[in-house]
């Protein structure tokens, strides 16, 4: 009997990309053959990255993974989902204030297409507090972040304040 390949998405902005997103992306890789890494760009959100910079970290942050794809998308997840045949959406939750979004956007998701199901990654303890917004305030009023993201994020994010890049 032939095994069902089996591809999820795990879609966001990542600007930048945290060790939240990193420790969901490595658990997800373990369960599905693909995952696919969407990152979003969003025109109403200033974003403190460009969209292949954005592309780029995670490249270089995940290259140790071999099952991972970076894609980039625009229109509804569900919609991508559906022309690029995955059934699998991946979400993180830190909170329970999480917890009530995600589960409106799986619903919503559950009613435009079916076939799609949403599976809730519970973020470690560790990370329940990291959000890319945080990460950009407190490097941006000199707080320490080197343990909230990876550290060629930190590089970036050092260059990037500087004007060096």
């Amino acid at each position: 009997m032939k095994k069902n390949y089996r591809k999820a998405i795990f879609a966001g902005s990542f600007d930048p990309i945290t060790n939240g997103h990193l420790d969901i992306i490595i658990r997800a890789s373990k369960i599905f053959d693909e995952l696919q890494v969407g990152v979003l760009s969003n025109p109403n959100k200033k974003s403190l990255f460009t969209f292949d910079e954005r592309v780029n970290l995670i490249k270089e942050c995940t290259k140790s993974i071999n099952n991972i794809k970076i894609v980039s998308f625009d229109g509804l997840l569900v919609s991508y989902c559906k022309e690029n045949n995955i059934d699998t959406v991946i979400r993180g939750i830190r909170s329970s204030l999480d917890t009530e979004y995600e589960l409106q956007m799986a619903n919503m998701n559950r009613k435009l297409n079916p076939d799609i199901e949403t599976i809730i990654f519970p973020t470690k303890p560790e990370y329940s507090f990291i959000s890319s917004s945080s990460v950009k305030e407190v490097f941006a009023f000199g707080g320490e972040i080197r343990d909230l993201v990876p550290s060629i994020v930190f590089e970036k994010l050092s260059k990037k304040t500087k004007g060096c890049e």
